[in-house]
């Protein structure tokens, strides 16, 4: 019987959960000297390396000493919370990071909330000690006050801490203590996580928590067995979550070390595999021995709060700058993001037109950015909650929001969420002049929020939400306040026309590039949308005057990126994305179409 542990990297965003993984991995010797290794060598994809966020749930095994431990690391960030709780299920024991001047955060909240459901065992990781403003006795306490509020049993609540800086490979079990390697975390990873419950001699029992896909052996299931022995090419059943029963035959199993995966011929109960051949493998599925299936209990996913429709792109410049650009390309790059992605959902509605309803703004802007970067031009709508009838009453997902700002701005930003129907809920100073105040508002009061809030704090807030709950519809909340500069012309702007539309807001374009006739090309200072011509170049003449060539000063335009874009937009805009540019429209784009468009509503 091989000696594993399971364990499961839980935290909020950006607490240093993949460095301390990296830290982990080289310490434990499962690089050899000559493996070149990058920084958060688990976030592979580019948009990861990017932003410095976990995308998506990965796997790593190590060795330490003659114990192999499996470690999941998870994502950070509350749109991809359904992954963080299938994860969850999958292991024995987690490592609860927890920044040393931040504190608990909403999302630690959700994760912990979460893991004491499960009855998981915790180990306490105090990271980033190495801070000049760090605080870890009063961290520790706010996690202790938080696993009390959450109904912890008491072998939880007797946690043990390690106080670690992961990006320097620092550890120590008190702050007393000299500055030490990772040596004392993997004694206590072996002493505090309990061996995985199960026996190899039962009949074979696994689950599935995630999802891969290759080109060559089609779906693949990473799964954890919880009994019994798998080998290569044995025949087996996937019980699916509606009772249906498959039968089928392992073509692959593959095990995990480090970042590399090898083919292996079996694997024992406690262990996490990867196996290929079913197509309809799902998340939740249970792998189950023929002659005596026992399928484990399907798993609960977390419902989605909002979606977006994607549509053909239909603008003057359609089929220009992308590779693919049908409604039959779009939808199977859909589908095949359905395959591997559990938490959203798709449905075509129309000619062209697919609903896409994910978890939150940045789960469905991070598909647009891959899918813009895979060459494909579509067009996408305003963000828009999902409504749903609960005993007869309306309900929409309300959001918990916790902000940290500079104290001279919490008036401002109190005011402005007010107008959003957001409910504060406490604010207490952090010190060094910043307060922190948590409130909860409908999740469509979020739209278009963090632009602004962005503006009013200079750029030094810092907010984080997580899903709550549904509850009764709040009524209209308010939206952007100012209208758009639209171009009533096609062609190409000038600087010309630019330097004399500055004056009317904000300029998103600069001279040079492509404008057609229903394009947004700035915000207005005022409410109402103003159609401008944008491609008017000077008149020429004959006569020479003094002022003639004085040179032109344009103020740079406002970088609008997907994501800023997508909260901009109202309801009658869409955004135009290629590989090259994100354009803002309206969705009629003559006068005509427009006013017409105004009448029949009314």
């Amino acid at each position: 019987m091989q000696k594993i542990r399971n364990i499961a990297v839980i935290a909020h965003v950006d607490h240093g959960k993949t460095t301390l993984v990296d830290g982990l991995l080289s310490q434990s010797g499962t690089f050899s000297s000559h493996e070149q290794v990058d920084e958060r060598a688990m976030d592979s994809n580019a948009l990861e390396k990017e932003r410095g966020i976990t995308i998506l749930s990965k796997n790593t095994a190590i060795r330490y000493k003659d114990h192999k431990i499996n470690i999941i690391d998870t994502p950070g960030h509350a749109d991809f919370g359904g992954e963080v709780e299938r994860v969850l299920k999958m292991v024995d024991g987690v490592l609860l990071l927890v920044d040393a001047y931040e504190g608990v955060m909403p999302q630690t909240k959700f994760v912990v909330k979460k893991m004491i459901a499960l009855g998981k065992k915790p180990i306490v990781v105090i990271n980033k000690i190495d801070k000049p403003s760090a605080e870890p006795d009063r961290v520790v306490d706010e996690v202790f006050d938080l696993f009390v509020a959450m109904d912890a049993t008491e072998d939880q609540l007797e946690f043990p801490i390690v106080y670690a800086a992961a990006r320097d490979g620092i550890a120590k079990m008190d702050m007393g203590d000299e500055d030490g390697n990772f040596e004392c975390l993997f004694e206590a990873i072996l002493r505090e996580i309990p061996e995985p419950e199960g026996d190899a001699g039962n009949p074979a029992q696994a689950q599935v928590f995630t999802l891969d896909y290759d080109n060559y052996v089609g779906k693949i299931g990473i799964a954890r067995i919880f009994n019994g022995t798998i080998k290569k090419g044995d025949n087996v059943m996937l019980a699916k979550a509606d009772g249906e029963m498959v039968k089928g035959r392992l073509s692959k199993l593959i095990g995990f070390h480090g970042l590399s995966r090898m083919e292996i011929n079996e694997a024992e109960a406690g262990d996490i595999i990867a196996f290929a051949g079913f197509e309809t493998v799902d998340v939740g599925d249970s792998v189950v021995d023929p002659s005596n299936p026992m399928p484990l209990d399907p798993m609960h996913i977390e419902e989605p709060t909002l979606s977006v429709v994607f549509s053909v792109n239909d603008s003057p410049l359609a089929g220009t700058e992308g590779k693919h650009v049908t409604s039959n390309k779009i939808k199977d790059r859909l589908e095949a993001e359905m395959q591997t992605n559990v938490a959203m959902r798709l449905e075509t509605i129309g000619e062209g037109k697919f609903k896409v309803s994910g978890r939150g703004e940045l789960q469905i802007t991070v598909l647009a950015e891959n899918m813009r970067r895979e060459g494909y031009e579509f067009g996408i709508g305003r963000p828009e909650v999902i409504v749903k009838e609960i005993e007869g009453v309306k309900c929409e997902p309300f959001e918990h929001l916790v902000i940290d700002t500079p104290d001279e701005f919490t008036g401002t930003i109190i005011e402005r969420l007010g107008k959003r129907k957001a409910e504060m809920k406490s604010m207490v100073p952090m010190g060094e002049g910043y307060t922190r105040i948590e409130f909860e508002i409908p999740a469509r009061g979020l739209i278009g929020f963090r632009g602004m809030f962005l503006t009013d704090t200079k750029g030094e807030g810092v907010m984080n939400h997580s899903f709550l709950e549904f509850r009764p519809y709040s009524g209209t909340v308010e939206s952007r306040q100012y209208g758009a500069l639209i171009s009533m012309e096609g062609g190409t702007a000038m600087a010309y026309s630019l330097f004399n539309l500055q004056d009317r807001g904000v300029l998103f374009i600069e001279p040079q590039d492509k404008v057609y006739e229903g394009m947004i090309i700035g915000e207005h200072s005022r409410s109402n949308d103003l159609t401008v011509n944008p491609i008017k170049g000077k008149a020429q003449s004959n006569v020479r005057s003094s002022g003639a060539d004085e040179a032109i000063k344009l103020v740079p335009p406002r970088d609008m990126n997907l994501e800023k874009a997508l909260e901009w937009i109202e309801d009658d805009e869409l955004l135009e994305v290629t590989p090259e540019n994100v354009r803002i429209r309206k969705r009629y784009l003559t006068e005509n179409e427009r006013k017409r468009n105004d009448r029949s509503k009314k």
